[in-house]
């Protein structure tokens, strides 16, 4: 089933003096050094920050150097004198300065780890517009004003496009349709004067909107979102927007940081190259988290078809080809040629096919063996005739004829890959705690729970013996069991414009019938999208999120005989929430999703429902399961939605960061941060990323590398994973970077 580009495996090196690709076989492989407990660095620099007001608390700090193999940077806060300590430092030579709301940034002093205090000169702005440079991207968005509630049902004619139904679909379109793919309010998104620059013809801010959302790589999608929110009042809110920024109106300032968010450390490494698009790393099992200790980081580079690693001991980086089953030529390519040149690549076809491998890897997960394992597309998108065969029970129940990206497992201990056929689509991933370490997931554009049950596979490496699916059926006849034939309901559709051509297809009910033609004494398949999904550590249920607005939470349990023993219950996103993308569930069965649209992180507790649950498609039951705890920060302009958006959740089970276990914790992706919640006192910890600017998560996962160490051997991961990297400070020419978190018990600890 392993099948090697050209005859063997290629791998591909990120030299950090050349900035570029060079081809290097002799290097060695990283996954060789799992389980190698290191001795940590034990550089350090300390000092203290003064301005001409005295000691300055709550600001950055910043380490960087490229004197190793890959950039590599180190960042703390000050503590409320001023005094600040950066740990763990490499041997090298480091440029230090510093960041902080109220300053500019402070000019750079070179120097080694060593114990000779330093004292840096911090200098406050001198306008509140120089000040708002280093800003978050909410921040700079909150000026924004979508729409007036009143403007609104679009009808075509107004300005706004007849899905525009209030201003909460206009702002759930602007979040789950352009913050899908990078950030907003960064510097590039908030400005238009690259723009006129490219482009001197266009003499308004609103031609030069129209022009960039027809650009580059995702400009035919970006487009289509345009014409969906109705393009003439939505290029009037947006120009309104820049235009007002260029005209000098800032934003509030943010808080520095305070109380435990001083303790932060956070450690950056570069990796990736200038165009990578990396959606998620992974650093270990999530049920395991002491797998994989002091190993390799993994992200999947989703426009390259790579495996991209990263070795935090030795500070290198490594780029593998994922390979296909089928020839390349046949494995289509999800990102289109553009259709007007991007401002930045011309009219390069960045990640097409040719020349880039079209493995298109979406996620990456570790199982308890360390090995990968990843959404990937192994073929094109016709499913195998095994997939529709009735013979093959689950295609008796479901039968699936295609998806746009299958599975594939890769062995750091044998550098090879391992291809498996789903299909059903996947997209994300995550790992149940079963005895038989099943894998389970979502399809995005389609509505099938699907799994491979890893240790049938490893047993017999036979994929339809391993591979297993569900459709959505709610028992509405209440008569405990799903039987057939069933009512089918249509209505799949209400997620993001965008990922029409992001797994390109999936499972699909047929011959679908309209509400009004149920019949009460059938059972009822339902037809959701969902976004991501995850096993419940405390029973056979499987959890999934449905961004049709207002969202929905799926539960499928697969009961003992799956599939016709597969059970699904629907519950609507209770008001004054909407968009759920992220889903995890904690050690209670507590099931927790990121609302990223209206920047909520909510709760659903299902033994809090009363009554009779499990029998009704419309979501309406059990809303007192539901706890929504909105997240801080400016609103949108006339709106009492916050700015910022939330792409992904997690929750620290084992209590990881050091705030006990089952803290839940949201993606800040338009805050360069991520947020922590304490569900007691409903306050939030924010982990800001200050530099460079445009962090950009998709997810985190956390890993014990030694839980003897306190803070120092264990931390929490995630990567700077927009599309478009060079939106980073730093423009064109910047790579990615992952990002470790860690809390350490005072801002003074070494």
């Amino acid at each position: 089933m392993v099948r090697l580009m050209n005859g063997r495996m290629r791998i591909l090196v990120l030299g950090a003096a050349l900035g570029g690709l060079v081809g290097a076989a002799s290097m060695r492989s990283l996954g060789a050094q799992q389980g190698r407990r290191p001795a940590s660095a034990q550089g350090y620099i300390t000092g203290v920050v003064r301005s001409d007001s005295g000691p300055e608390a709550g600001v950055w700090v910043i380490a960087e150097t490229k004197d190793l193999p890959t950039p590599f940077t180190k960042i703390v806060v000050t503590d409320d004198r001023g005094r600040f300590m950066l740990p763990e430092l490499p041997e090298a030579t480091y440029s230090v300065w510093v960041r902080g709301y109220g300053l500019v940034d402070s000019p750079h002093v070179q120097m080694k780890p060593g114990p000779t205090s330093l004292t840096l000169i911090a200098t406050p702005a001198r306008t509140p517009q120089e000040a708002a440079k280093v800003y978050p991207g909410n921040y700079w968005l909150s000026l924004m004003e979508p729409p007036a509630a009143h403007e609104f049902p679009g009808n075509g004619t107004n300005g706004l496009g007849p899905a525009m139904l209030t201003q909460n679909h206009w702002i759930n379109s602007l979040k789950s349709d352009c913050n899908f793919c990078h950030q907003l309010g960064n510097q590039l998104t908030r400005s238009v004067d690259h723009i006129f620059k490219a482009k001197p013809e266009l003499k308004s801010h609103e031609d030069a909107w129209e022009w960039r959302l027809g650009t580059g790589v995702r400009g035919t999608a970006m487009y289509s979102v345009l014409t969906n929110q109705g393009k003439v009042r939505p290029l009037r809110t947006f120009a309104d927007w820049t235009r007002r920024v260029a005209n000098g109106e800032v934003p509030p300032p943010p808080p520095r940081p305070s109380g435990q968010e001083r303790n932060v450390v956070l450690t950056l490494w570069d990796w990736g190259t200038d165009h990578s698009f990396m959606h998620d790393e992974v650093a270990t099992d999530k049920r395991h988290p002491t797998v994989n200790a002091y190993g390799p980081i993994y992200a999947v580079s989703a426009g390259h078809g790579t495996l991209v690693i990263l070795d935090p001991l030795t500070n290198r980086t490594e780029e593998i080809e994922i390979p296909t089953r089928a020839p390349r030529a046949e494995v289509p390519s999800r990102f289109p040629k553009p259709t007007r040149p991007s401002l930045w690549w011309g009219d390069t076809h960045l990640w097409g096919n040719p020349p880039y491998n079209p493995a298109d890897p979406h996620n990456p997960m570790l199982d308890s063996k360390g090995r990968v394992w990843i959404t990937s597309k192994i073929r094109p998108n016709q499913d195998p005739s095994w997939c529709s065969d009735p013979s093959n029970k689950y295609a008796a129940w479901f039968p699936l004829r295609n998806s746009g990206r299958q599975a594939s497992v890769y062995d750091p201990k044998t550098k090879q890959f391992t291809l498996i056929d789903t299909c059903y689509s996947t997209h994300h991933l995550q790992f149940d705690n079963d005895a038989n370490e099943t894998v389970y997931f979502n399809e995005l554009t389609g509505p099938i729970f699907g799994w491979i049950d890893t240790k049938i596979f490893d047993e017999t490496k036979d994929e339809q013996k391993a591979v297993g699916w569900c459709g959505q059926v709610v028992d509405t006849n209440g008569d405990g069991r799903i039987t057939r034939p069933w009512n089918r309901v249509a209505g799949r559709g209400g997620q993001s414009i965008l990922y029409q051509g992001d797994t390109a297809t999936g499972g699909a009910n047929t011959g679908a019938r309209g509400d009004g033609g149920l019949d009460p004494s059938l059972d009822t398949e339902v037809d959701f999208n969902l976004y991501s999904a995850v096993p419940s550590p405390v029973d056979n249920s499987i959890w999934g999120v449905a961004e049709r607005f207002p969202g929905y939470l799926v539960r499928v349990d697969r009961g003992t005989n799956p599939p016709e023993s597969c059970r699904a219950e629907v519950f609507r996103v209770p008001e004054p929430g909407f968009d759920p993308r992220g889903v995890d569930v904690d050690t209670n069965g507590v099931v927790w999703t990121a609302l990223a649209a209206s920047s909520h992180l909510a709760s659903f507790d299902r033994r809090k429902c009363k009554g009779r649950i499990g029998h009704t498609i419309d979501g309406s039951e059990c809303r007192e399961g539901w706890t929504l705890y909105q997240t801080n920060g400016p609103r949108l302009k006339g709106t009492d939605i916050p700015a910022d958006f939330h792409y992904f959740n997690w929750v620290d089970r084992q209590g990881i960061l050091g705030l006990g276990a089952n803290r839940p914790l949201a993606t800040g992706s338009n805050s360069d941060s991520l947020l922590v919640l304490d569900p007691q006192t409903r306050e939030w910890i924010t982990m800001r990323v200050p530099y460079p600017l445009g962090f950009y998560s998709r997810g985190m996962d956390g890993r014990i590398d030694d839980p003897t160490a306190g803070w120092k051997g264990r931390a929490l991961y995630a990567n700077y994973g927009t599309h478009f990297v060079w939106h980073i400070e730093g423009g064109k020419g910047t790579r990615g970077k992952l990002v470790k978190f860690q809390l350490r018990p005072d801002p003074l600890a070494r």
